[in-house]
């Protein structure tokens, strides 16, 4: 059983900058690929970015270049850089463990999901 806290999110500017962290518990983080996603309201959830256990990272067309996806097995945490903030970012953003990076962009596939954590970008 794998526990997720995400963390980071608030209200900022557009241009501005947040870092989400996403902390699980358990001993078998690593083991995980981790994955962030993104709802706003009455839109779909979309995925945002994955990280592999190797480290390798993914990410949708939308967050290129400005989101930056990172992972500290030792803290048994996923963390989720957003640069250069848009209103069109505003949404709670989730993050997930689950076991393969061929599933990466469908949330359904990952095991284990936090709670969200709140993004809101002013114009």
């Amino acid at each position: 059983q794998v526990q997720l806290v995400e963390s980071g999110g608030g209200l900022v500017q557009a241009g501005g900058s947040l870092r989400l962290s996403c902390a699980a518990s358990g001993r078998t983080f690593s083991t995980y690929v981790m994955g962030w996603f993104r709802q706003a309201p009455g839109k779909e959830r979309e995925f945002v970015a994955a990280i592999s256990r190797s480290g390798s990272t993914y990410y949708a067309d939308s967050g290129k270049g400005r989101f930056t996806i990172s992972r500290d097995n030792a803290k048994n945490t996923v963390y989720l850089e957003m640069n250069s903030l848009k209103p069109e970012d505003t949404a709670v953003y989730e993050c997930a463990a689950g076991p393969t990076i061929q599933a990466m962009s469908v949330f359904g596939r990952y095991d284990y999901r936090g709670q969200g954590t709140q993004v809101t970008v002013s114009s």
